[in-house]
């Protein structure tokens, strides 16, 4: 039985899954955590993927490994390959002004859209990279490489040149998914130099060694939970983490000049359109606490309650929002009344107020071409009760929820399965206890929900 493994890079944690090439069959994994903050020393993803691969039992009888990461990072070497400076995540939001100065310096919105299929904001790579040749120019001058979280630590277990691959690569804002090409003029124009950046590696090929174990060349997050689902054209993953994400695998680039759908590549050789909103899993957990309930009380509350919760809408924009573009938005509810003022009906309007913002970015998706036949819902929010049962309500569409697992760490897996094994597809590997929620949509939701979401906002 040959072994991979399959390592997810997040922000918070580094989780390792070690499956049976063959089957996908989980044989072991391991974790460790990360710490806290928007801007890290490298040297810690180091640090925990270790220990999580030595709390996975190691990877001496792994044929093939690969990493997905979380995207956007900047990780600035020099010349020597030394860590620069502290990698700024993608959470961190100090290059809001560099995005908007980088959107006007090259015409504008559509033509960011066309050159590289996604509108710059503070979370891409070319808009850290801008910030820090304004406030840190004497470490730009320095930097004479940017690589990503995931290529950093590719790079740093098997030694080599420097990789990415497809999906990674289309997050930085400086390479195209339509021509598959680095704009380095972009990229000098940010940085104020051309600094070198990875080989862009095909999507099952070997990029290094570590051992007697292969190295595949990785993912970014989004596109290895793709994989890791199984997502096929027509399925739209929406994902209810710390931040929401819904998007879809499909056969051409998208180029939104509104910004809303980012237009990125996948871990498959196609694409994978991307919608992202600031408000998921934490307004649950917000309203909860609001409400003097733990998590499982407030599914039950709000499934007591009808759709559309007599009149009440919550707006959940409690952290600003992205989709919209409403940075200073704040949260609102509408509809209280002196019966419909009640848990029950919050609670429902709080569940319904994160579903109907993802089904704002379904309904961004399939206006850039999308097909939206069947909803895959995962992430800490898909846990929930309340949400499986209220998503095909809000969706208009069937909703499957794969059994709850590291879903980017498995499709790393997978992707490492398909270095070891070649072809030009990844391994099939059989789907385990997916279960499949049904239901009438009710659109007079989303309605009320599109009425308040826009009165008052700007």
């Amino acid at each position: 039985m040959a072994l991979v493994a399959g390592v997810d890079s997040s922000t918070q944690s580094c989780k390792v899954v070690v499956r049976d090439a063959g089957t996908g069959a989980l044989v072991r994994s391991g974790s460790a955590p990360h710490p806290d903050g928007t801007e890290v020393h490298p040297v810690h993803w180091m640090t925990a993927l270790t220990a999580a691969l030595d709390a996975a039992g190691g990877i001496d009888d792994v044929a093939a490994l690969s990493i997905a990461g979380q995207q956007h990072g900047m990780v600035c070497l020099d010349d020597e390959g030394a860590v620069v400076r502290r990698a700024l995540l993608w959470n961190d939001t100090r290059s809001a002004a560099a995005a908007e100065e980088l959107v006007a310096e090259l015409g504008g919105p559509r033509a960011w859209a066309d050159a590289v299929g996604t509108v710059p904001m503070a979370s891409l790579t070319v808009s850290k990279l801008r910030w820090l040749a304004r406030h840190e120019p004497e470490n730009a001058a320095r930097t004479a490489a940017v690589a990503l979280p995931h290529d950093w630590l590719t790079w740093r277990l098997g030694g080599g040149e420097l990789t990415t691959d497809r999906s990674d690569a289309s997050g930085t804002g400086y390479w195209s998914p339509a021509t598959g090409e680095y704009r380095m003029d972009i990229l000098e124009a940010a940085l104020g130099h051309r600094p070198s950046v990875p080989r862009v590696a095909g999507p099952a090929e070997a990029v290094g060694s570590v051992g007697g174990t292969l190295l595949a060349p990785g993912a970014g997050d989004n596109a290895a939970v793709a994989l890791g689902v199984g997502a096929a054209r027509g399925d739209v993953v929406v994902s209810i983490g710390t931040s929401g994400t819904a998007f879809t695998p499909s056969a051409v680039p998208a180029a939104d000049a509104s910004g809303v759908v980012a237009g990125f590549a996948d871990a498959a050789g196609g694409f994978l359109p991307l919608v992202c909103t600031l408000n998921a899993a934490l307004v649950l957990t917000t309203t909860a606490r609001m409400l003097g309930v733990d998590l499982d009380r407030l599914g039950d509350l709000a499934l007591s309650a009808p759709p559309g919760a007599e009149g009440v809408v919550f707006v959940p924009y409690l952290q600003g929002e992205r989709t919209p573009n409403r940075p200073d938005a704040t949260g609102t509810l509408h509809g209280l009344t002196l019966t419909s003022a009640t848990p029950a009906n919050i609670a429902r309007a709080a569940v319904e107020g994160v579903l109907c913002g993802l089904a704002d970015g379904v309904d961004a998706l399939i206006a850039n071409g999308a097909r939206a036949d069947r909803v895959v819902l995962v992430g800490g929010g898909a846990r929930s009760r309340a949400v499986r049962q209220i998503a095909p309500v809000v969706f208009g569409r069937p909703v499957l929820v794969p059994e709850p697992g590291e879903y980017a760490a498995d499709g790393a897996a997978r992707q490492a399965a398909w270095c070891l094994a070649g072809g030009d597809t990844p391994p099939g590997w059989a789907a385990a206890g997916t279960a499949r929620f049904d239901a009438d949509a009710v659109p007079s939701v989303r309605e009320r929900y599109a009425e308040a979401r826009d009165l008052g906002q700007q």
